[in-house]
């Protein structure tokens, strides 16, 4: 079944950096595939890592090599499609960076339920940091720690009750 029969991306349905790219430290990854008039992210990417395929219509495409994984463009993306994945976090898990338009936010150290791209439970995780700097144009991003086998699966999360 493709997204366009049920809404929810596979992994081939984006770029997504290679495993040696990710060992190397934070990169981002953009699961954007609407053909749409937009392009905050290339205009806000201070490495000039992010171009559009075919104009302002078309899809953002990644040099994975320049981009230092600042997350810029997470929180300036108005789709809230743009995520950091950093699998050098630590020997067991990885650290993902999730756009967060919600309050209250949560805090450091905040056990989670770690959701996939369908919205279902995939692991436990924990609140490793919050970041809403200026520059971020009020969308904070979450930082959650997960198994780093869910690096690639985790896209959100909630808070357990």
């Amino acid at each position: 079944m493709s997204y366009l029969e049920d809404g929810i991306l596979t992994l081939e349905d984006f770029q997504i950096p290679t495993k040696t790219r990710r060992q190397k430290g934070r990169v981002i990854v953009i699961e954007c595939v609407q053909h749409i008039p937009c392009n905050p992210c290339v205009d806000i990417c201070p490495q000039g890592a992010i171009t559009m395929e075919g104009g302002i219509t078309g899809l953002p495409v990644v040099d994975f090599e320049k981009c230092n994984g600042c997350s810029l463009c997470v929180a300036n993306c108005p789709g809230i499609a743009i995520f950091t994945i950093d699998e050098t976090f630590s020997a067991s898990e990885a650290e993902i960076g999730v756009p967060y338009e919600f309050r209250p936010l949560p805090e450091s150290n905040e056990s989670v339920e770690a959701l996939d791209r369908a919205g279902k439970v995939v692991c436990q995780g924990k609140v490793v940091r919050v970041r809403n700097p200026k520059a971020f144009d009020r969308t904070p991003i979450v930082f959650i720690s997960v198994p780093k086998e869910y690096s690639m699966t985790v896209r959100f999360f909630k808070i357990k009750a």
